[in-house]
């Protein structure tokens, strides 16, 4: 039966793609990849690119408003939505793509409630990815969690006041999305003597990978939209 797939493709190496996930994609009839502004690359277009084909696929990049304005946001999802259903409804597999995990923090996420919704006679498979977060520990061979700790993960926009919390009650957090805020986290990890236990990875995966342990280049570097913060409670070294 024809059906919708969403695929995590993973942070950005190719070969972090699951084998399930190359499968599905190379069968696939429609590939549908988001991105936020027309004028810049699908980086879950680019990280898959080498497992399509032009010729037998249609490939469909869809702009996706990065705001939390209703007014705007639910058309652009419906309008996506129904270009969707109409290929599934004409027999051909959908395969959506997302970095990391179609359901972590994800664009996907929107898309599957209108699905569940509007669209319950179309099947929905996901295919789940790795996360920045894991490709990031790997990178810099930083565990997690272990034994009996405990991990958070929180977008860093939530605030400072979540975050301090997050440091004083966990072992590892984890800040997501810390570039519109890097200022005060930065001021943050000061504050609460966390210099020498924060890892920075931007892009992780990609040829502009970028991992930073010295919190004196963290502290003046500029972070990418694609970057989050891994902050132990004792010492990386």
């Amino acid at each position: 039966m024809p059906t919708l797939y969403a695929v995590g493709v993973g942070p950005g190496d190719p070969e972090l793609l699951t084998r399930k996930g190359e499968r599905i994609l190379r069968q696939a009839e429609v590939i549908v990849a988001p991105v936020s502004n027309p004028a810049e690359a699908s980086v879950a277009l680019e990280t898959v690119w080498q497992f399509l084909d032009e010729d037998r696929q249609e490939i469909i990049i869809h702009q996706f408003p990065m705001t939390s304005d209703t007014v705007r946001l639910v058309p652009a999802w419906q309008e996506v939505a129904a270009l969707i259903a109409s290929r599934v409804e004409a027999g051909r597999d959908v395969a959506f793509i997302t970095i990391g995990d179609p359901l972590f923090y994800s664009t996907f996420i929107y898309l599957l409630r209108i699905f569940q919704v509007s669209y319950p006679h179309i099947p929905v498979e996901i295919v789940p990815g790795i996360s920045s977060i894991h490709a990031s520990a790997a990178q810099a061979l930083i565990p997690l969690a272990e034994g009996d700790q405990s991990l958070i993960i929180i977008p860093a926009t939530a605030g400072v006041v979540k975050i301090t919390d997050a440091l004083a009650r966990y072992e590892t957090v984890v800040m997501l999305k810390v570039k519109p805020v890097y200022n005060d986290i930065l001021q943050l990890l000061r504050k609460t003597g966390r210099e020498d236990s924060t890892l920075f990875v931007e892009r992780v995966g990609s040829m502009q990978q970028k991992i930073l342990t010295d919190f004196a280049e963290i502290a003046t570097h500029t972070p990418d939209y694609l970057s989050l913060m891994i902050v132990k409670s004792s010492s990386l070294n």
